[in-house]
């Protein structure tokens, strides 16, 4: 495949010598983008967009095409998983996803299927493939996953939570049925990783978006450890370089520590978390990414300037820093003032790595 122009990305979560910290933004290509909105309009819905690969190339490389980013992630959902086991995923209007099938008993458990990466999910994978040869080299391609428990939250749950009263009510009368489901969407997990790297994902992103819900001991049981399952069966290199694994649990920062004990090579960090103190937890065993809140970009650009600014500080002086928000970009942002925090970032930093 192509050489890689920019691999600041890459070389910044493995924690080598970089010019500058590259940045890059959870949902990058989105709302918030007129284009975006345009070509979903074109496709007709969410998951028209996402099973289509050529619309989901276009909608990747959007963001590219405006800023000067470090990297480029996958256009796809989460829930794309969980659709291929049979869940019956569709999106109401207004009320975000839910799913025809939840999980609830024994039964629902053991019917259950690992989809095949490269049948049932195949347009992701031919998605991957499109970004790659379209991207030419020009920076990396992110592939990415939910966590075994955020998906397995959203199974049992039928779609969104409030208060996870039927997934903890599972975990607490039912925690050996909960393992087994968890178990299985572990596998799901690592083959749908794997098949991504297959296909010329190049850095691979776990969310845990649910994980922070959790009391500490129901987070190593029931989500740290298949985090680190899931890590431990992951393809690390490929077309002769490595591939670098991202962890991310939102909310997750007391558990930096022992998130950065499972073989990945980077944490995301989000925003209740300052970075001088996430740095000292994993002492500098992993690299770390984060954690601009995203409604600074609702400022104006001098005042996120002087934010990109504090969060370049608080990582301080070193390698192993990739920018990002601590959250997705919400969809009224200005889009220039994402562009505002990109030019500040690659401005601001380099100091920091002389």
């Amino acid at each position: 495949m192509t050489q890689l122009t920019n691999d600041t990305f890459l070389r910044a979560l493995l924690r080598e010598p970089v010019d500058y910290t590259p940045v890059w933004m959870m949902r990058q290509a989105g709302r918030y983008l007129p284009e975006y909105r345009a070509t979903r309009e074109r496709a007709g819905s969410f998951m028209a967009l996402c099973k289509n690969p050529e619309l989901a190339c276009e909608v990747t490389l959007q963001p590219l095409e405006r800023f000067p980013l470090d990297a480029a992630i996958l256009f796809s959902d989460i829930l794309t998983v969980p659709d291929a086991m049979g869940l019956g995923l569709y999106f109401a209007e207004g009320e975000g996803p839910h799913f025809e099938h939840p999980v609830r008993t024994e039964a629902d458990v053991e019917r259950l299927p690992v989809p095949d990466p490269e049948g049932e999910l195949k347009y992701v994978m031919d998605a991957v493939s499109t970004i790659r040869r379209e991207l030419q080299g020009r920076v990396p391609l992110i592939g990415f996953s939910g966590s075994p428990w955020t998906l397995a939250t959203y199974m049992v749950e039928g779609g969104g939570a409030k208060n996870f009263s039927r997934i903890k009510g599972m975990m607490f009368d039912r925690p050996d049925l909960l393992h087994r489901l968890l178990g299985k969407v572990a596998d799901a997990v690592s083959a749908y990783l794997n098949a991504q790297i297959a296909r010329g994902a190049q850095a691979v992103m776990i969310f845990d978006a649910w994980g922070g819900a959790l009391a500490p001991a129901n987070y190593r049981d029931f989500s740290l450890a298949y985090m680190q399952r899931v890590v431990e069966t992951l393809t690390r290199e490929a077309e002769g370089r490595k591939v670098p694994v991202i962890l991310f649990t939102k909310n997750g920062g007391q558990w930096l520590g022992d998130m950065a004990k499972t073989g990945c090579d980077a944490l995301g960090v989000d925003w209740t978390t300052d970075l001088a103190d996430a740095r000292r937890l994993v002492e500098d065993r992993v690299a770390l990414q984060g954690n601009l809140d995203p409604c600074t970009l609702y400022a104006s650009p001098e005042r996120i300037r002087e934010e990109v600014a504090r969060v370049l500080a608080s990582y301080g002086k070193g390698h192993g820093h990739v920018f990002n928000l601590g959250h997705g970009i919400t969809p009224d942002v200005n889009p220039e003032h994402a562009g505002a925090m990109i030019a500040a970032v690659h401005e601001l930093s380099r100091p920091y790595h002389q």
